[in-house]
């Protein structure tokens, strides 16, 4: 199983602009990545430091993720909950933008979250399972023991969903996810 990656697609420009493709299974495989997307996902965000997260789903409805962000910019986010992991609790993050045309691919096995940077940020990302709301979870998206590091503002508080403002922290979370022994790496 890979861990968390950071996808460059090419973009190829002329005068007209460019062209770029975000997803070919058989170019992911051949980069480890040999996950069946089933789910496409679109969200706006109107307000700039919207923070959506930290999510994941629980087997048997666990989900990988293909993040990219087509308006504006975010930062992007994914946190190892790996029973097991030599990593667990580890943070990884990158900007992804309209402009950069970067994408993370968060697997199953991490927490998933996003943090806008300006307003009216589109966000697209693709799914390995389903939405299963029985198998929604969350964990605290400013959990100190995990200390994710948000480019929020000093004094900042980010716009959060009633479900996010109550996520618990990681160590009450009893997690399901075995540790496949890939350590959560730093995004290159």
């Amino acid at each position: 199983m890979p861990t968390v990656q950071l996808i460059r697609p090419k973009r190829h420009g002329d005068s007209r602009g460019w062209f770029t493709e975000t997803y070919n299974r058989a170019t992911f495989a051949a980069a480890g990545i040999d996950t069946t997307f089933i789910q496409d996902n679109h969200s706006w965000s109107a307000a700039p430091f919207t923070l959506r997260g930290l999510h994941f789903q629980t087997p048997p409805d666990a989900q990988a993720k293909l993040v990219r962000c087509v308006r504006g910019r975010i930062w992007d986010v994914a946190v190892d909950v790996r029973r097991g992991s030599p990593t667990w609790g580890k943070s990884v993050g990158a900007e992804l933008s309209a402009e950069n045309g970067d994408q993370m691919f968060v697997p199953a096995g991490f927490a998933h979250g996003f943090l806008t940077l300006e307003p009216d940020c589109e966000v697209i990302y693709k799914c390995s399972a389903l939405y299963a709301p029985a198998s929604d979870g969350g964990i605290q998206w400013d959990d100190p023991d995990i200390g994710v590091a948000w480019p929020l503002p000093s004094g900042t508080m980010p716009e959060l969903s009633a479900k996010d403002m109550v996520l618990p922290p990681l160590a009450t979370f009893d997690s399901p996810f075995a540790y496949d022994g890939d350590p959560l790496a730093p995004l290159t």
